[in-house]
């Protein structure tokens, strides 16, 4: 064991001489900087020449998800620049009942239907109507104070949730859900 104590010492001590430089090294950096020339600055003709110059687009993975991600964004927020609310109370229909319209976003539908917890979840209880000749659909529906899950069904075929309203948890058949609370008055 001491030997093993002593080799490493001896280790030690010879990492911890100085390591002898080149006296002239840093002079001979600083005369081949100076030597080399000055940098031109690019004017204006001269970048546009270097942007009309035929390239080569190379287009990393990385990078295209990135732009995909970012268009993705983009035409998403262009559906929040579209009057179409998350589905609020809006007047009184009865005693004891508040209007709550829902506003869904179906593009290429022939026919969308709201359902949920209010409507037993019968696609033929509460048809939307088209809003002019846009792609969005529209019902306003009468409605008690409380929780509801509802979805949108284009089609008869394809369930859609309303993005602008929080998710419900699993419904048990594996079909996507929003949730939307009503409150009291």
């Amino acid at each position: 064991m001491a030997e093993h104590d002593d080799r490493l010492d001896r280790a030690i001590a010879l990492l911890r001489e100085p390591v002898p430089l080149d006296a002239d090294l840093d002079r001979r950096i600083a005369e081949r900087i100076a030597a080399l020339p000055a940098p031109r600055r690019a004017g204006p003709l001269r970048l546009a020449a270097r942007w009309l110059v035929e390239r080569r687009l190379r287009v990393r993975p990385v990078w295209a998800l990135a732009a995909a991600a970012v268009l993705m964004v983009v035409t998403w927020g262009v559906r929040g620049l579209i009057p179409a609310p998350p589905p609020a109370a809006t007047t009184a229909a009865a005693p004891g009942l508040q209007t709550v319209r829902f506003v869904v976003l179906a593009p290429g539908a022939a026919h969308v239907s709201l359902v949920g917890d209010f409507n037993d979840w019968t696609e033929d209880a509460t048809p939307m109507q088209r809003i002019a000749t846009s792609d969005l659909w529209a019902a306003s529906v009468p409605m008690k104070p409380g929780r509801y899950r509802y979805a949108f069904v284009a089609d008869g075929t394809t369930w859609l949730v309303d993005p602008d309203a929080p998710p419900a948890l699993d419904d048990d058949f594996g079909r996507p859900n929003s949730v939307v609370t009503i409150g009291g008055s």
